[in-house]
């Protein structure tokens, strides 16, 4: 399960990162879409590294 969600997490980074590029490009730089798909992207990597710090201190990661 907590493989699952970390998988999920990633995808959703790599997902956001792809789409602030989509709209950097069809935007041509004039929109706010771009900054509110990076903008989202920092706060999953923020809570996917969160979530992995607190996985490894209850054990769910073995290191």
């Amino acid at each position: 399960m907590f493989k699952l969600i970390i998988l999920i997490m990633l995808l959703g980074v790599i997902g956001s990162l792809f789409s602030g590029l989509f709209f950097l490009y069809r935007d041509q730089g004039t929109g706010d879409r771009t900054v509110k798909a990076l903008t989202l992207r920092i706060s999953l990597s923020i809570a996917l590294f969160v979530l992995l710090m607190l996985g490894y201190r209850f054990g769910l990661i073995t290191g």
